[in-house]
């Protein structure tokens, strides 16, 4: 092991070779056979609930129709066309809240098609190929300026560069990609997946990244306007919410988000320091993608605290059942009130909390737990509101993403009204660029 960063956080807790196994491909991918046998399964309803259920509203029963058939390319292209994220939506997608919940077989059986993972070995065979099945209309002369390279604004530049628009995508960070890139857990995005499923769908044209490029940094939305026709921001959240408790700047505290973010980027997992005793805040995704990764790199003993019930908890039950089976205990009705230690994190003070009347609050009992490293997933903030009307503490949109300023429109985890998923953020973007199209061209 090497020396601390923290008290009890270090580097080198398992071999390599049991931290590569520990990030093996979450679902492994169907081959051919197995593919044909899972499509066999869909009763192809001409009403299909999972169609209703997919925020991009895939033709669900006709791609799995022409996976049985054995053209697994004319089925991405179906997935393709409501969902260009369609590979990395369907390894990150929660499916089973979405639509194989909602499917015919798991109400009768308590088994549903695996939609998921027939959708990625659709996407997987035709990217596999090199192949874009799309190409770009004649140039319209029109530019768009796209801020933030994630889900909601690859989405919005592809679907306006097939429209022969010409679209900047600016980024803050060093590489396009967004949540995709550095927000997801590693073991559902193997061999890169995230940064070649962006190259691919740059492959259609007409699309400049420029990245380092921060708005309210680099550039202000009355530049923008000033050098193009139409804005789309997709600046997703930046912020971190603070714990609001006693200790919580000492060292081995830190954000959920940005050890993701290290993760993600780091070519040596074994490198990467983890506590002993990990305590992760909060109840979402981040704080599951956080706990489970810190097990897996070898922390011995990791609790996510979440301060309401497991039926408020906003991680799906198969990824609360997928932490505890990686050893994580789960802890709900306590909140954080201090962290202890001597310069460095040591223990984190809980205190458990009850509602009443629908208001959550504390009781005044508490628990210490043993904690050197401690992760904030208590949910994210924007950094710049751009001077636009905010709504909930988003940027305020119509429907067709339209914002409060004329010729700007915004989309994904920035904008209000949707949840907080790639998908969702794929079909803001996607709805976004055909309002913009239309505008442009006189239609809107």
């Amino acid at each position: 092991m090497t020396s601390p960063t923290a008290s009890g956080i270090v580097s080198n807790r398992l071999p390599a070779d049991e931290v590569s196994r520990n990030f093996d491909d979450l679902h492994p991918p169907y081959d051919p056979h197995e593919a044909v046998v899972a499509a066999d399964r869909c009763y192809f309803c001409h009403d299909a609930p999972c169609m209703t259920a997919c925020p991009t509203s895939i033709d669900i029963p006709l791609f799995i129709r022409q996976i049985m058939t054995g053209t697994p390319e004319a089925a991405a292209k179906t997935i393709l066309e409501q969902n260009i994220l369609g590979g990395m939506c369907a390894r990150v997608c929660p499916t089973e809240t979405l639509c194989e919940e909602v499917c015919v077989r798991e109400t009768a059986e308590g088994k549903p098609v695996e939609i998921g993972r027939l959708q990625r070995y659709a996407t997987d065979t035709l990217m596999a190929k090199g192949v874009h099945p799309f190409t770009r209309a004649a140039a319209t002369g029109k530019r768009i300026a796209v801020v933030g390279a994630g889900p909601a604004g690859l989405s919005c530049a592809h679907r306006l560069a097939t429209k022969g628009h010409d679209v900047t995508l600016y980024d803050a960070r060093a590489k396009a990609g967004g949540l995709n890139e550095f927000g997801i857990a590693a073991y559902k995005s193997t061999n890169n997946f995230a940064a070649r499923e962006v190259d691919w769908l740059l492959s259609i044209g007409g699309i400049t990244v420029e990245t380092g490029k921060a708005l309210g940094k680099d550039m202000t939305v009355d530049q923008l306007q000033v050098g193009y026709d139409a804005v789309f921001l997709a600046v997703g959240l930046g912020g971190v919410n603070a714990l609001r408790a006693d200790g919580e700047d000492k060292d081995g505290v830190g954000n959920a988000v940005d050890f993701i973010s290290n993760l993600r980027q780091s070519g040596d997992l074994t490198s990467l320091p983890v506590g002993r005793n990990v305590v992760v805040i909060g109840g979402g995704m981040t704080a599951v993608d956080a706990a489970v990764q810190s097990k897996l790199l070898g922390a011995e003993n990791v609790t996510i605290a979440y301060r309401r019930s497991r039926e408020k908890m906003g991680a799906s039950r198969f990824e609360q059942d997928l932490a505890a089976s990686k050893g994580v205990r789960l802890m709900f009705n306590v909140q954080p009130k201090a962290v202890h230690g001597s310069g460095a994190a040591a223990e984190v003070e809980l205190e458990y909390t009850e509602e009443k009347a629908g208001k959550l609050t504390g009781t005044g009992k508490t628990i210490r737990l043993p904690a050197d490293q401690v992760f904030k997933a208590i949910g994210q903030t924007l950094t710049t509101d751009a001077g636009l009307k905010i709504e909930g503490g988003k940027i305020a949109v119509t429907p067709e993403g339209r914002t409060s300023r004329l010729g700007v429109w915004a989309g994904g985890d920035c904008a209000s009204g949707g949840d907080d998923l790639t998908v969702t953020a794929v079909a803001e973007g996607r709805d976004a660029a055909e309002d913009i199209h239309a505008t442009l061209m006189g239609k809107g």
